[in-house]
């Protein structure tokens, strides 16, 4: 029997707990186990280190997210609650929570929107501009060396395969 090491590292190679499991459960199917193991080992990984470089570069991940969403709208980087909501994937409430965060931090301001008497614009102050562009430079650079042992080639081919596994992964949790 093999040993691995115990330091939380996902040391056991994806194809030798496929091999286990085929001994223990004969006829199920454990090929996903080479795609979904590491895939999980890689998320997480990923995760930590996003997570330890946002706290380097000192902004949290929900205020990123409304920052680099108002910042990816384009001139005049304006966007109402709702608007925001839908682009970061959240809640009313937690959109709520994130501006008035950022607001107290003088990072957005708050106006009556123009579209709507009961929307609420925000728009990034020239400090949110300063720590969103900040931080997405420090991150993108930290997180192309992440992936700088894969050729152009060969990241264009793995973001092309797991935007399809996203897309398969969708599917498979919609009502059919």
């Amino acid at each position: 029997m093999t040993e691995y090491p115990l330091d939380g590292t996902g040391s056991v190679p994806a194809a030798d707990i496929a091999t286990a499991w085929d001994r223990e459960l004969p006829g199920v199917a454990t090929s996903s186990i080479g795609v979904i193991t590491p895939l999980w080992r890689v998320a997480k990984a990923l995760a930590d280190e996003r997570r330890r470089t946002l706290h380097r570069l000192g902004v949290d991940p929900a205020t990123l997210d409304l920052l680099s969403t108002l910042r990816r709208a384009g001139e005049p980087w304006t966007l109402t609650t709702r608007e925001l909501a839908e682009r970061c994937l959240v809640t009313a409430g937690a959109i709520s929570q994130r501006v008035a965060r950022a607001e107290r931090d003088g990072l957005v301001t708050r106006t009556p929107s123009p579209v709507s008497r009961r929307a609420v614009a925000v728009t990034p102050t020239d400090r949110g501009h300063e720590v969103v562009e900040r931080t997405v430079r420090g991150l993108l650079a930290h997180e192309e060396a992440l992936v700088a042992d894969l050729t152009a080639g060969e990241r264009r081919a793995l973001g092309d395969l797991l935007e399809r596994l996203a897309g398969s992964v969708r599917n498979a949790g919609e009502p059919g």
